[in-house]
């Protein structure tokens, strides 16, 4: 029986690159679930590599055919953007062990959708101000910066990621990225550990 690994942390903690590097780990053979959002595309995203980028007419027709796992909309500086996951033949834990990249909020769906037994959290961590830094220079990089949204999303993590809901999700083991080789290292052992 296959497990979904689910990489969660505050914005900017490097978790695209660390899903990244475990993917392109062939020790782990680890798929992929590539989640759906609303959001417009940013510079450098491919439609169906980090989302596939989608409108609320087709989250409407997905509901309705009951493919939805879990879906977060978020109001933004820019209007309301969903995120969310589908049941679209992606996912196979009879074959395969997954990696996804959510939130706590999205981790306890999944977890009531698929049991606790087939889920395994990894949360990532790093200090604040390195945080706000890289999500400035990433800001910075974008045809038209959206500064309003970053220090949205920013000031939101803090909530996202409380302590009460970190503790919801029975999560008890974190990885900082202070070092990515060395988190890197260690949250392959984790995976390793907890197939």
């Amino acid at each position: 029986m296959g497990k979904i690994f689910c990489i969660m942390g505050k914005s900017s903690t490097g978790k695209d690159t660390i899903y990244k590097a475990l993917l392109a780990e062939e020790s782990l053979h680890l798929k992929r679930i590539i989640p759906y959002t609303t959001r417009p595309i940013r510079a450098g995203e491919q439609n169906g590599v980090e989302y596939y980028f989608t409108d609320d007419s087709q989250v409407q027709k997905l509901e309705e055919e009951n493919k939805i796992i879990e879906l977060r909309s978020y109001d933004t500086f820019y209007g309301a953007w969903k995120y969310f996951t589908v049941n679209d033949d992606q996912i196979n834990l009879e074959k395969s062990d997954y990696l996804v990249i959510g939130t706590p909020e999205s981790y306890l769906s999944m977890q009531k959708y698929f049991g606790e037994e087939k889920t395994e959290a990894i949360l990532i961590t790093l200090d604040d101000g390195i945080r706000l830094q890289r999500a400035l220079n990433r800001e910075k990089k974008q045809a038209t910066p959206k500064y309003e949204e970053m220090c949205r999303r920013f000031l939101a993590d803090a909530q996202d990621f409380a302590e009460d809901k970190i503790r919801e999700c029975k999560i008890t083991k974190s990885f900082a990225n202070d070092d990515l080789k060395q988190c890197i290292a260690s949250i392959k052992k984790y995976i390793q550990e907890n197939r």
